[in-house]
């Protein structure tokens, strides 16, 4: 949208906002205006080109259109629960495709295992090429969930419980 000039990008801001919420979006197949206010947008070229929905509100008398207007407003709850009911089984949807796919890593008491560094810690810190992995540690405790206490060479507790997608085995 900006083409070359990038620096008067807040005057683009509204025409982005305003495809954005006129676009159907897949989890809830409604667009945002439409679960807001209970009708679909008017779009700018609806009214250059009459399209069958103005031409009909156009012959409409004031008390037909304030009528029709209550009507979508008792209508907007039940387009928002079908809104909610459709984006929760899209979310089960990508739900059961992650879990297909992800492998759980399971760890037993005793067991070596090195520690992820970066998500820990936050922002990484030391030079470039430096290992993103720590350790090895040794598992103190397995906590229901997916969750170990560790312990290092020295039996001294380095962090707090850590979720197991943080740890890999080490082969020594």
């Amino acid at each position: 949208m900006m083409g070359k000039d990038h620096r008067t990008w807040h005057e683009r801001l509204p025409e982005a906002l305003w495809a954005y919420r006129t676009t159907e979006k897949t989890p809830t197949q409604a667009t945002p205006y439409s679960l807001v206010f209970g009708v679909e947008a008017i779009l700018p070229l609806e009214i250059e080109l009459p399209s069958l929905r103005t031409a009909m509100y156009c012959e409409m008398t004031l008390d037909e259109r304030a009528r029709l207007r209550l009507e979508e407003l008792d209508a907007m709850d039940e387009i928002r629960l079908a809104a909610q009911q459709k984006l929760e089984i899209y979310q089960a949807q990508m739900a059961r495709a992650y879990d297909k796919l992800a492998r759980m890593r399971t760890f037993q008491k005793g067991q070596l295992v090195l520690v992820l560094r970066r998500p820990i810690q936050g922002r990484h810190h030391g030079p470039k090429f430096s290992p993103n992995w720590e350790g090895p540690y040794a598992i103190k405790q397995v906590f229901e969930g997916g969750a170990y206490l560790l312990i290092d060479k020295e039996g001294n507790l380095p962090m707090g419980p850590i979720n197991g997608r943080y740890l890999k085995k080490y082969y020594a």
